[in-house]
């Protein structure tokens, strides 16, 4: 049953990719292989740079992904995972895919232009400074928590942490000879992925050799041991400063090689878990650490549950749960912030955008499966003696006691049952994916970083030219634009992006006390509104979408549909939430979700004004292409 629902998956996402995506890119939005595309016209060797499909593909596929289709799923298949599946592959075909691809050809016949800027285009003025400030806001809180995830991530796994910063030499490697050397990436893509799954090896102390208990495995473990119990905060210090370095360089030498290696790992990682899933269901799992036999694999987790204890309910949670993996906001600022100047051919989005979410869903697939039935195999680290329904029982009997790092380590350990069943070490099987957990949040988080950098960069840009004495063309910048302008910069704009989010992670986490083992957390503060917030996000990109078609006379309903759903449903969590955060005090959240919920209004509001007067109304010509290219200071 589980294989069937694995390969049932799998069919009905290649149908949607052959099917859907297809009309999309060839009917709708006419994909032009000679279309000018913003990496040629506006190349810059630093963030506008020609570069081959497959690498643009790890890059964009890897900085959707993060941990957000598998945090997501794991959580949400308390409601069964009937709800989660159906959700994952409806939403993904007929929303994620069409919204990720549209915001991509949008940008890229808008010089790479973001979601913001294009929505000031295609709407108005007001409505590019709101959608920018709800992206400064989204994208703040992404950059403080996920250095937290991926700080948890290695406490848990610490067999995780060689082999992700390892990675960071191997990718400028590969980066920079690919980029003086031509554009064969078979040969680097196979020494890439060798040397990768080598540092995960050594990782985990060399298992299956007698280096293990020896010095080579000593030395490892030791290693492991003492970075895992640095503080939250200092691995957060040292996340951020990486992810500095990682947004002013120029985006070949290590961020797209970075990408691109990682999805080589994570692709291939993702077909061991379904390898394993296969000779599970075939010829029986692997008996757990313990040595009592595990049970047959089957889906330990209910079909469907619409009344989990403690569980908000399923509509509209479910939709706000789940969101990478079905849709998410976030993936239009990596659409529109860096894979739109990156590609050298316009018929290539329908794969980079509309591929890589499909990719995803089925990712998010896996981490039901490995949540579901994997765990069930056994997890005698932290649960001795306990298997199938019991054990899952045990870990989602109550919606309070299951938090996102919880949920992760469900994923880890599930598909690491599955691994087991190939014959690989317990640890390497735990190694593996919790490498690619942290290498996906990796990989989001310092994507995040350059994109917050561009937000910083347009908001200053825009703020600095309406003060007195501003930075227009024909006057010199004043004291009091002196700082706005510095902000402009590359340098300027990266350290505000990674010095807030700092500033924000060293807080403690609600009802924490202010201690140096809680300082890191203040994520957590804000991480409650990110759900909501991120799926309004998908919403208002839709509408920017919608709105594109319609000056074109083009069928709206495919954006339409999807954007009502998206506007609703998050809008609805949140005003639920409201009432839940007025109860226990949390009146900072309260406040926030008032002013996310009052601009996500207002921008509806102007479109609703403008929808009945842009019908076969194109808008302005974008500017020459020098003046352009010179406003956006990039």
């Amino acid at each position: 049953m589980i294989l069937g629902l694995v390969l049932g998956a799998a069919a009905a996402l290649l149908l949607g990719y052959f099917g859907y995506g297809r009309w999309l890119a060839g009917s709708l939005f006419k994909l032009d292989p000679a279309a000018p595309v913003p990496s040629e016209t506006l190349r810059d060797d630093r963030d506008f740079v020609p570069t081959p499909p497959a690498i643009v593909f790890g890059h964009h596929f890897t900085s959707i992904a993060g941990t957000g289709p598998i945090v997501g799923p794991a959580l949400a298949i308390m409601w069964g995972w009937g709800p989660a599946l159906i959700w994952v592959l409806l939403g993904s075909i007929l929303i994620g895919g069409m919204h990720d691809m549209a915001v991509l050809v949008v940008s890229l016949r808008n010089r790479g232009m973001t979601v913001g800027e294009v929505a000031g285009r295609l709407l108005n003025p007001r409505v590019r400074l709101l959608f920018l400030v709800l992206l400064l806001f989204a994208l703040w809180v992404v950059l403080a928590i996920f250095g937290w995830v991926i700080a948890s991530v290695f406490v848990q796994f610490p067999e995780a942490i060689l082999p992700v910063f390892l990675q960071i030499p191997i990718a400028v490697a590969i980066g920079l000879r690919v980029h003086r050397q031509g554009k064969n990436l078979l040969v680097p893509s196979l020494a890439a992925l060798t040397a990768m799954y080598a540092t995960v090896w050594l990782g985990a102390g060399c298992p299956g050799t007698s280096w293990t208990g020896g010095p080579v495995g000593q030395l490892v473990q030791g290693i492991n041991g003492t970075v895992a119990s640095w503080p939250i905060w200092l691995w957060v210090a040292i996340l951020l400063a990486y992810c500095y370095v990682a947004s002013v360089l120029p985006v070949w030498l290590l961020l797209q090689p970075r990408d691109y290696i990682n999805s080589l790992q994570l692709i291939s990682s993702l077909g061991l878990i379904v390898t394993g899933l296969v000779v599970t269901a075939f010829i029986g799992p692997a008996t757990i650490a313990t040595g009592t036999p595990a049970p047959p694999l089957e889906m330990f987790a209910p079909l469907i549950d619409l009344h989990p204890t403690n569980a908000p309910p399923v509509i509209p949670f479910l939709f706000v749960t789940i969101a990478c993996g079905a849709v998410s906001g976030f993936h239009c600022l990596v659409s529109s912030g860096t894979s739109s100047k990156q590609l050298r051919c316009e018929t290539d989005a329908r794969a980079v955008g509309y591929g890589s979410m499909l990719l995803e869903a089925f990712l998010a697939v896996l981490v039901i499966v490995a949540v579901g039935a994997g765990i069930g195999l056994g997890w005698p680290q932290e649960y001795p003696g306990l298997t199938g329904t019991a054990l899952w029982r045990e870990l989602y009997g109550d919606w309070k006691g299951v938090t996102g790092g919880k949920a992760i380590a469900a994923f880890v350990v599930g598909s690491g049952n599955l691994l087991e069943s190939l014959g690989i070490d317990a640890v390497m099987a735990r190694a593996l994916v919790g490498v690619l957990v942290a290498s996906f949040a990796g990989t989001t988080l310092d994507t995040a970083t350059r994109l917050q950098r561009y937000v910083v960069q347009e908001l200053a840009g825009t703020l600095a030219a309406k003060l007195p004495g501003g930075t227009g063309a024909s006057r010199s910048p004043s004291p009091l634009a002196l700082p706005l302008t510095w902000l402009t910069t590359p340098h300027g704009a990266t350290l505000f992006a990674v010095g807030t989010a700092f500033l924000l992670a060293l807080l403690p986490a609600p009802g924490k006390d202010w201690s140096v083992a809680n300082l890191g957390t203040g994520g957590l503060i804000l991480w409650p509104l990110f759900g909501a917030t991120n799926q309004l996000l998908a919403g208002l990109s839709l509408l920017v979408i919608s709105f594109y078609l319609r000056r074109r006379g083009l069928p709206t309903l495919v954006a339409t549909l999807p954007m009502i759903l998206m506007l609703v449903m998050p809008a609805w969590a949140l005003c639920i939430n409201i009432g839940r955060w007025l109860d226990g005090g949390s009146l900072a959240l309260v406040a926030v979700a008032v002013v996310m919920l009052a601009v996500e209004a207002w921008m509806a509001v102007e479109g609703l004004l403008l929808w009945g007067r842009v019908q076969g109304v194109l808008e302005d010509p974008l500017p020459p292409l020098g003046a352009a290219y010179s406003e956006t200071s990039r």
